[in-house]
């Protein structure tokens, strides 16, 4: 394995910290006076999700996590509980509880290919796709006089996933949400 030092560790790198696959969110370099230099870094574990905030120093050699990323099938939840398989082998299943998946349940209808993290051949988490497309279960119809620009109602999706979308969403549309703030990005199609 690769070795990064330090001041290599920088955002959007993958490292080996404790056995386990990190992903650095941010970092900070800086050296006061008289002082060593610094690496404040923020982390996401990526087997169980948490974030830890750690400084590093010019004596700390981390080694480069070879992530590799595979497709899978979400294929339901039950109980806090997500269940997964390969696309081709849906007998060879696997879970993940709802502190690993995040908001996944929110955006991914069964039956749907996610991505999955792989690391030393184990499958660490899945990850939600940035922008989802998904069909509109339930929308009140706009009121007259109600339609001004910028206007917006509350729609539930095929998901159960409640978001705020323009009036002119109805039932049977399929609209594009932004995953990672969970709000309605377009209309894609008219029902």
């Amino acid at each position: 394995m690769a070795k990064v030092e330090y001041n290599q560790i920088l955002p959007k790198r993958t490292v080996v910290m404790d056995n386990d696959p990190y992903l650095v969110l941010t970092s900070s370099i800086s050296k006061k006076d008289r002082q060593k230099a610094s690496n404040a870094v923020k982390m996401k574990n990526l087997r169980t999700g948490g974030v830890v905030d750690r400084t590093f120093h010019q004596a700390d050699v981390l080694a480069e996590a070879h992530i590799e990323k595979k497709d899978v099938k979400f294929l339901y939840a039950n109980k806090g509980e997500y269940f997964f398989c390969p696309p081709e082998n849906p007998s060879d299943r696997f879970s993940f509880g709802e502190d690993v998946v995040g908001a996944l349940g929110n955006y991914v209808v069964e039956n749907s290919i996610v991505e999955a993290i792989v690391f030393n051949d184990d499958i660490m988490s899945v990850s939600t796709p940035i922008k989802v497309e998904l069909k509109v279960a339930e929308a009140m119809d706009a009121v007259k006089g109600n339609t001004s620009s910028g206007a917006t109602k509350e729609v539930t999706l095929e998901t159960g996933y409640v978001v705020f979308a323009p009036m002119f969403i109805n039932e049977g549309d399929v609209v594009a949400i932004n995953t990672e703030s969970g709000q309605y990005s377009e209309r894609v199609s008219k029902a």
